[in-house]
């Protein structure tokens, strides 16, 4: 338990009970200006907050601030998986905030977490820098004009696509993702009550979404899941189909659920928003000017829970060692200097060649920034010339880092 002395009197932060769950809903829901979840759609939402991971700040015993979190795993460089802290609901209340109440939230959580990596959607940019988390992922929005995009005759027919019923979707999409597996860097696992959390939320926000399933030579392989907006109660030209989400197992499986969100009558342009930045959706189409790359934004930040375990989940090209020294103000166990190369991470007391912070450090993880690159950004200091070109050959990676789960 951590208590934080402020102006009026003292914030004490402690682990939740399940009979508390429902209050700090309504704390969170209320920090980022939405309403408590209604009756009807808490048993849906309830098994998501998991029992001892939920942390609530209390003012004069009063709870006034929480942050939560799910184990998953996460796909690292090279292939393999790290256990993964989901960091969600991070919400103060506004009579509460600019006391040091976050601090303590995030200390407390990072604290008890058993998994070397954390991960968090940010809602706003300038916050988790100061709690050690970087930006790990990038993403981005593709718009379509459906009526003026014709598929290239070397694209992949796919196969066919049928619609489910949304209400009975869960178990089907759940598989199929499964099936899928963590088949890229920055890729997560979703829990069992990810998928019933995000059907309740679409009813509570009244959104009609439609279901689309892809299904291969081996059986269902992908899936999308959008919705319609009209742009008023004629305007069918003008209506928009957004994707909320899609994952494929193939590109037969991709270039199929595209052909068919295209096909989809009464559009005219079908969006998706924080799609992976490298997606090759321009080069479906005889004409690329028809797809319109917009709004990269950060897509997840990562925090870097225990450096020396998740340095050495990951794998490292061949090349020179690198030797850096790590500062970590939240947890000062993982400040050292570590020795890098392609056979793995130790500890060391070598001189250190580049010094950073656990944050930027965290940006450099998944491979989605050059440590040159932050170089130049002055994000990294450059203790020794010849290591920054060793450090972008050790820390590069095939593919651009890419999450795709919203939590």
């Amino acid at each position: 338990m951590i208590a934080v002395a402020e102006s009026t009197t003292d914030i004490v932060v402690r682990t939740l009970g399940p009979d508390e769950y429902r209050a700090a809903g309504a704390v969170f829901a209320g920090s980022v200006h939405k309403p408590p979840t209604p009756d009807e759609h808490w048993p849906a939402i309830e098994p998501s907050y998991e029992p001892g991971r939920v942390i609530g700040a209390f003012r004069s015993a009063e709870l006034v601030g929480m942050a939560q979190s799910f184990g998953s795993t996460m796909a690292v460089p090279g292939g393999p998986t790290v256990p993964l802290a989901a960091v969600t609901r991070v919400g103060v209340r506004a009579d509460s905030t600019r006391r040091g109440v976050a601090t303590a939230i995030m200390r407390t959580l990072l604290e008890s977490v058993t998994e070397p990596v954390a991960r968090l959607w940010a809602s706003e940019g300038g916050i988790y820098g100061r709690f050690g988390y970087g930006v790990g992922t990038w993403a981005q929005t593709v718009t379509v004009d459906r009526r003026a995009a014709v598929p290239h005759p070397d694209v992949p027919a796919g196969g066919m696509v049928r619609l489910v019923d949304p209400d009975e979707s869960d178990k089907i999409l759940s598989e199929v993702y499964e099936r899928i597996g963590l088949a890229w860097t920055g890729a997560m696992a979703r829990p069992r009550f990810w998928w019933a959390e995000q059907t309740a939320f679409s009813k509570i926000r009244h959104q009609f979404r439609r279901i689309a399933v892809h299904r291969g030579v081996a059986g269902d392989d992908g899936y999308a899941i959008y919705r319609v907006r009209r742009g008023g109660p004629e305007a069918y030209d003008r209506a928009k189909l957004d994707v909320e989400d899609m994952q494929s197992a193939t590109p037969e499986a991709w270039a199929g659920l595209w052909r068919f969100l295209l096909s989809v009558d009464l559009v005219g342009d079908v969006s998706a928003e924080a799609r992976p930045v490298d997606e090759p959706v321009p080069w479906l189409f005889t004409d690329p000017r028809v797809c319109r790359v917009s709004d990269l934004m950060d897509e997840t930040w990562l925090r870097l829970v225990d450096v020396p375990t998740a340095l050495a989940a990951r794998s490292y090209a061949d090349g020179d060692p690198v030797v850096i020294e790590v500062a970590d103000a939240l947890l000062p166990a993982n400040s050292g200097k570590y020795h890098i190369c392609g056979d793995g991470v130790r500890r060391t007391d070598e001189p250190a060649e580049l010094a950073l912070d656990v944050s930027v450090l965290a940006s450099l993880y998944l491979g989605g920034v050059r440590p040159s690159t932050l170089a130049t950004a002055g994000r990294l200091r450059v203790l020794s010339p010849a290591a920054i070109t060793a450090a972008d050959r050790l820390f590069t990676t095939a593919v651009v880092p890419w999450c795709g789960t919203f939590f």
